[in-house]
């Protein structure tokens, strides 16, 4: 099958189902593996050139509504009559499902529920660890700077952070993404922060801006040196790179109850 990607998150999907020699074009913000970099790229993905892809002819395209705005690419899908398969994961469990829906798309059923059932194993395999750690620190996760955007409690950073052997600070706001300011989350003082700001370049998240937000300083995790830049693309795409980001955070937050854990080779791809 000619398969092409319109979002990282969906690209890296196909790649862990093996599937990376089957792409023919991705988005401009696709990164990984490393072996799709020499193919076309057609823009970022809310600005996907859709005359390209369709003389493409691609047997099957893979569009998300995993960013505001991709409603777009969808529905020109649609008018064009080009086949996709449209994914739109917020939990961990919902992934198991893209795993199981992509395979069955792409004629490789039996490899998706596979796939699906290592990836439900390995959660699985860090919950047990997390369920015997005495200390469960609270865990502030910074999207944007100003204003601010934290994952709430329909978010798979909150189940990360669970089987990492902590908690989302902002688990009690049943939405997926939430917006706040620096006050809340003073009061709230959480015990960890880690900075993920979606669409900054890594090298430019910039954590002594933190300093200048009133009371700020005084923070417990600040005090403490629990401030943490994390990889964007280990945290904020809803694709099985997450258990990498996990097993990382489970060893900042419980270096010892963790330290048997390693990452199975279906995971490390690259």
């Amino acid at each position: 099958m000619k398969l092409i990607s319109i979002c990282p998150s969906n690209t890296e999907i196909l790649a862990y189902l093996g599937l990376e020699n089957n792409l023919i074009a991705v988005d401009d913000f696709s990164d990984w593996p490393s072996t799709i970099e020499n193919l076309p790229k057609l823009g970022p993905d809310l600005s996907i050139d859709m005359d390209m892809l369709e003389k493409l002819e691609p047997d099957l395209v893979l569009a998300s509504l995993s960013v505001p705005g991709m409603e777009k690419n969808v529905a020109e899908l649609e008018r064009r009559g080009i086949p996709h398969l449209v994914l739109n994961a917020n939990s961990l469990s919902e992934i198991v499902e893209d795993l199981r829906n992509v395979a069955k798309a792409c004629l490789i059923p039996d490899r998706g529920m596979k796939r699906a059932a290592q990836f439900e194993a390995f959660i699985e395999k860090m919950r047990l660890v997390a369920k015997n750690c005495t200390d469960i620190p609270a865990c502030y996760w910074e999207w944007w700077p100003n204003p601010v955007f934290t994952p709430g409690q329909i978010n798979w950073l909150t189940e990360i952070s669970e089987i990492a052997g902590g908690y989302n600070l902002f688990n009690d706001v049943g939405e997926a993404s939430v917006q706040t300011d620096w006050e809340d989350v003073r009061l709230r003082n959480p015990d960890f922060i880690f900075l993920a700001w979606v669409g900054v370049p890594y090298k430019r998240i910039n954590p002594s801006l933190l300093m200048k937000r009133p009371g700020w300083p005084e923070l417990a995790a600040i005090a403490e040196g629990h401030l943490h830049i994390m990889e964007e693309w280990l945290y904020c795409r809803p694709s099985p790179r997450l258990l990498e980001g996990a097993l990382k955070l489970a060893k900042i937050l419980h270096p010892a109850e963790y330290s048997h854990i390693v990452l199975p080779s279906w995971i490390d791809h690259t």
